[in-house]
């Protein structure tokens, strides 16, 4: 396992990992390739072709994958029924990359994020839900959410801790937040959920461990721009994703109780991953991206 970091060792070992020059080249080449698709994305959206654009979005998040060397081990499957409320554990904005790359789902996140630089403009046009918190707002928000899975048809991802944290374990799910799967489905069955589980495990084939893996997660009061140069020099990451099997808020009864379930399969999947050994609760073989 990675030494536990302690002052100035810390700088010394990072430097060494850490390079300026790959920071430059990753972070050019992403965003080349996200300006010669945000007119790719725009047009498809214009034209109706919302199939096609969520194509183009899990393409345009495998090339950010593959520019940031995040390599994406997948152990599971998600579900053939359509629509899918998938629901995922939350520690950092590559989970957006990992996730976007492998499961065919716009995103549900907080209304800020609209208005974020940059940032704002690639989840509009990967569809993404905002959800404004505040109970006066929150209303519309939710019924724009409920229309995407009932009426379109489309699947989404929702992060139910509510925050990010430091990857080392998961919060509870808020059940409150699972107000979206006490609906039926378009053909008139009750909603699909499933859960993932995302960790984040080895540098360059090394394990993370705990005291490196807040370079990777992105929490609390973490400036965004420094701590996005530090990762992006960093040499190749290992991203692991357990797609656990589906289930239905009817099977238990309430969202407290679906929140629970979801809560231990994803919480044992980052436990899982994080110590080094398949999940007890897979017994899929993995599969790289």
């Amino acid at each position: 396992m990675t030494a536990p970091l302690t002052a100035k060792s810390d700088d010394d070992r990072l430097a060494a990992f850490h390079s300026r020059r790959l920071a430059a080249i990753r972070l050019g080449i992403c965003l080349a390739w996200t300006l010669l698709e945000i007119p790719v994305q725009a047009t498809l959206l214009s034209l109706g072709a919302v199939l096609w654009a969520r194509r183009n979005a899990r393409w345009y998040w495998r090339g950010i994958a593959s520019i940031l060397g995040i390599r994406l081990i997948v152990r599971g499957m998600p579900t053939d029924r359509q629509p899918v409320l998938f629901v995922a554990n939350h520690s950092s904005y590559l989970d957006i990359v990992a996730l976007g790359a492998v499961l065919d789902a716009a995103f549900i996140a907080k209304s800020e994020i609209a208005g974020w630089p940059g940032i704002g403009v690639i989840a509009k046009l990967g569809r993404t839900v905002f959800v404004d918190r505040r109970p006066r707002n929150s209303q519309g928000h939710r019924d724009d959410m409920l229309d995407r899975l009932t009426k379109s048809g489309e699947s989404l991802i929702l992060f139910p801790e509510g925050t990010s944290h430091d990857g080392n374990r998961v919060r509870p799910f808020k059940s409150a937040l699972f107000s979206a799967a006490d609906v039926n489905d378009p053909a008139g069955q009750p909603l699909t959920v499933q859960p993932v589980s995302v960790a984040y495990t080895q540098l360059d084939g090394m394990p993370i461990g705990r005291s490196w893996r807040p370079l990777f997660t992105w929490f609390g009061d973490m400036d965004l721009a420094p701590h996005l140069w530090t990762m992006i020099g960093l040499g190749n990451t290992t991203v692991e994703i357990e797609i656990h099997p589906a289930t239905t808020l009817p099977v238990f009864g309430s969202r407290k109780g679906l929140a629970d379930h979801c809560y231990r399969l994803v919480a044992q999947g980052v436990a899982s991953a994080n110590a080094g050994r398949p999940s007890e609760l897979s017994d899929l073989a993995p599969k790289t991206l």
